[in-house]
């Protein structure tokens, strides 16, 4: 392939052969629906499972230390199949890729609905993760494709039922534990799934015409993988020498797939030239950061309000209701806040806002709980985490021709999927490291004072990345 060089500037349309026009045709709603299945199935399933662990465990007379690995199992085959998303859509297809997890997914559903003891209920959900893995990437690149440059306001419509599943999750495990066989925690996939199918053979268009018999990269397959997998249960386990062993070698083979990789181009699993392009590589960099400033903001504030401020995990979750209702509230608004004001903008407010909603934490740790102070802080946190996100992810897409949104979509969820648990170690390690002198409240109170500072630290470099982005998509120039 010939060497990448900038072209003028084009339209972010073009990335998608959209017609040049702010109205939106009705079959990129159909399409977007359609993919939204899988984020909200992936979704709602694990949130009724992780509610559902300790039930699960008496009823397969099981310890809870055995039946996590429903969750972890799941999450780990979730990982390894990830960098497979690319090469697998262009081999045989988005929609025939698309039929083949939603059937997968419901199939593997049905064989944990008959699980007869732990150890099968986890090997099922191993092979479900597979299946599932696939499903978030999936919908993100099919809404890239039919969006163009309105994926924004798309996603950001699309994104309200996936926050909703957090909240319908319990609500359905709950009834379903109380009135039904915990079988039917993973059975009523079937009917969701089921429906599923009929609309992508209905709607999804076909694209076999764009398909191409691209050599699988079985040596980065070997490397990277494993290694993502191993560096997300290391990270997890910082606690015991194993879990830093395997965090270790899960680095050092992730290093050895970048170091072949930048040989073989094109030819690699995950296109490292991608990053050549300055928008495409600032946007992953706000992707990493604000990713990883999210999922370490979620486990340092309920550790903070239980540990230090001695809340019941009951009157914690509550207390956080505000943060969900702040990302609901500014997901619809992202496109038109786009379109009026760019993709800078927008993702550096988002950041910023999100930074200055951090700093009352550090009042909180200093001077005690005040609900006054941590309410309004959490929205809005809530506000401008959403507002990083969609806007970075959007110019990211507009950078890529349309045949590179595959292999851009496997890059991007490696590097989101990568921020969570490296941000999440950072500040955990942190806080353990100052928690170590600790001896009263008022010790235990300042190193989260400390961790929180690291948090801010994030989110401030998360701001200096957004404040990079190009203006608008209109200044988006496409990669050769």
């Amino acid at each position: 392939m010939a060497a990448m060089s900038q072209t003028s500037p084009r339209k972010a349309v073009d990335t998608a052969d959209a017609p040049a026009t702010d109205r939106l045709d009705p079959a990129v709603w159909k399409i977007a629906g359609v993919a939204l299945f899988g984020a909200l199935l992936a979704q709602l399933d694990a949130t009724i499972v992780n509610v559902s662990l300790s039930n699960l465990a008496v009823k397969l007379n099981s310890s809870l230390s055995t039946i996590q690995w429903v969750t972890s199992g799941y999450l780990l085959a979730l990982t390894l199949v990830l960098p497979l998303n690319g090469w697998l859509v262009d081999r045989i297809g988005a929609k025939a890729l698309y039929l083949w997890c939603f059937s997968a997914f419901a199939l593997c559903s049905a064989l944990c609905g008959v699980a007869w003891s732990a150890p099968s209920l986890i090997g099922f959900r191993v092979l479900q993760g597979v299946s599932g893995g696939l499903l978030a990437p999936m919908t993100q690149m099919m809404i890239a494709r039919a969006a163009g440059k309105h994926m924004a306001r798309v996603a950001g419509y699309m994104a309200l039922p996936v926050l909703l599943a957090p909240v319908l999750g319990p609500i359905i495990a709950g009834a379903i534990l109380q009135y039904a066989s915990w079988r039917w925690l993973f059975l009523v996939n079937l009917p969701v799934g089921g429906i599923a199918l009929l609309l992508v053979l209905l709607f999804l268009p076909n694209d076999q015409s764009e398909t191409t018999r691209r050599t699988l990269d079985w040596s980065g397959l070997a490397l990277l993988s494993p290694g993502l997998a191993m560096f997300l249960y290391g990270s997890g386990r910082l606690d015991h020498t194993a879990g830093r062993v395997i965090l270790a070698i899960g680095i050092a083979m992730m290093a050895a797939f970048l170091h072949a990789a930048r040989r073989k181009g094109d030819a690699a699993l995950i296109d490292l030239r991608l990053f050549e392009g300055h928008v495409f590589s600032t946007a992953a960099i706000t992707q990493f950061l604000s990713n990883g400033g999210m999922f370490a903001g979620q486990m340092l504030i309920p550790a903070f309000l239980i540990q230090a401020c001695g809340r019941a995990p009951g009157e914690m979750g509550w207390m956080l209701a505000p943060l969900g209702i702040g990302m609901m509230l500014t997901n619809p608004f992202m496109g038109a806040l786009t379109d009026r004001f760019g993709i800078r903008r927008v993702s550096a407010a988002g950041a910023l806002l999100t930074l200055v909603a951090t700093l009352p934490m550090l009042y909180l740790a200093a001077h005690g709980l005040n609900l006054l102070v941590l309410v309004p802080a959490l929205f809005l946190r809530g506000l401008g985490m959403s507002g990083v996100g969609l806007p970075s992810l959007s110019a990211a897409y507009a950078s890529v021709r349309r045949e590179q949104l595959p292999m851009a979509t496997t890059s991007l969820n490696i590097v989101q999927r990568l921020g969570g648990p490296t941000m999440t170690t950072l500040c955990a390690t942190f806080l353990a490291w100052k928690l170590r002198s600790a001896v009263n409240g008022h010790a235990v109170s300042s190193a989260y004072a400390w961790a929180f500072l690291v948090l801010c630290g994030i989110h401030a470099f998360a701001f200096i990345a957004a404040v990079q982005l190009p203006r608008r998509l209109d200044d988006v120039s496409i990669r050769d």
